[in-house]
């Protein structure tokens, strides 16, 4: 076997236990939990906005923006209901480039997977305990998830891997709101097909167990765009791709069904000011229509302090080092308008 095998990682239990969390984390977790079930089952009409950094690369910078965003979101909390996005892994489509915390938690040093894992639940843990946020990651690997399943509040399954089995069960047995993406090539019915399977109860293999899930009734879809056979990017948040998907929802028997679209990657062709004008698209698409006001729960933002992007190494303090994202004052802006659009 090609492999080298460095060295044996702790358990998420093991890790659990020596970096366990308080009872006020727990209550936090508890009812900002409750919250997203009754946003997805139509109990909370408040907008979903899950917004921040493309990756979070910065411990400092990070807890930096979640303070700034606690401040507005307070502001907004009548309408708006903020979920932040620390997302601590990135796919790389070729597998090069920054990997995301878990990776490097330093972007300009080599890997390290047990410092990883430590700096993203200790990252985690911060912005519970400073901010009263729990927030939202990526399940790039379903292994891993569960170094976080005390902390997060949402995750997303990012379009190269919503066809893959392994996620698609394990989102399956996840208490929180898990969206599935839409394939890079944008094939819907992957998406869907992708939601029937987490929606409903499987036995398999995880993490060296036999394992029973009972199925997740919160997995839903998030448009991201698509890229087409000239290598284009699509779009697929417009009014007619809502109704589309609404007629996908009506053609399956769906618990909750609902939508969120993400306003980068292909939907903005990765232009991140076209994010103010697609979000403020959807909002006059939900006002045409009560039935896409109730399917769309919410937005995706890439967000952070500083507009645009930056090479590893950069050291612009609070700016993207992955996809490029709308500064913070742009960011807060658009979520005052959102609020009163919404």
């Amino acid at each position: 076997m090609e492999m080298e095998f460095l060295r044996k990682l702790p358990t998420p239990s093991e890790i659990k236990e020596e970096f366990p969390l308080h009872t006020e984390i727990e209550q936090i977790k508890e009812e900002r939990d409750q919250i997203l079930k009754d946003i997805f089952e139509g109990k909370d009409e408040r907008l979903l906005l899950l917004i921040g950094p493309c990756s979070a690369d910065n411990e400092d910078a990070v807890l930096d923006y979640l303070c700034r965003l606690r401040k507005t979101a307070e502001k907004v909390k009548d309408k708006i209901f903020v979920v932040p996005r620390i997302y601590t892994n990135k796919p790389r489509t070729i597998g090069a480039g920054y990997k995301g915390m878990l990776h490097q938690p330093d972007p300009e040093q080599g890997t390290d997977m047990l410092k990883g894992i430590i700096a993203i639940r200790e990252l985690h843990t911060r912005a519970v305990k400073e901010t009263g946020f729990t927030c939202a990651d990526e399940m790039l690997y379903p292994e891993n998830h569960r170094y976080l399943s005390d902390l997060l509040a949402y995750v997303a399954v990012g379009a190269r891997s919503v066809e893959d089995q392994q996620h698609r069960l394990t989102a399956s047995g996840l208490g929180i709101p898990v969206g599935m993406k839409n394939p890079t090539g944008g094939d819907l019915t992957v998406m869907m097909n992708s939601m029937i399977a987490a929606q409903s109860g499987h036995t398999f293999l995880y993490r060296g167990w036999e394992v029973r899930t009972k199925g997740n009734p919160h997995a839903h879809a998030i448009l991201r765009g698509y890229v087409d056979k000239f290598g284009r990017n699509m779009p697929n948040y417009h009014y007619e791709d809502l109704r589309h998907v609404l007629e996908l929802y009506h053609e399956r028997e769906f618990q909750n069904p609902a939508v969120i679209i993400d306003t980068n990657h292909s939907n903005s062709g990765k232009e991140y000011m076209e994010q103010i004008r697609i979000s403020k698209d959807v909002m006059h698409s939900c006002r045409m229509s009560q039935e896409i006001r109730r399917l769309v729960k919410g937005l995706m933002i890439e967000s952070y302090i500083e507009d645009g992007a930056q090479k590893v190494g950069g050291h612009c303090y609070g700016k993207s080092i992955t996809d490029p994202c709308l500064g913070w004052d742009k960011s807060e802006r658009l979520i005052y308008e959102l609020a009163e659009a919404w």
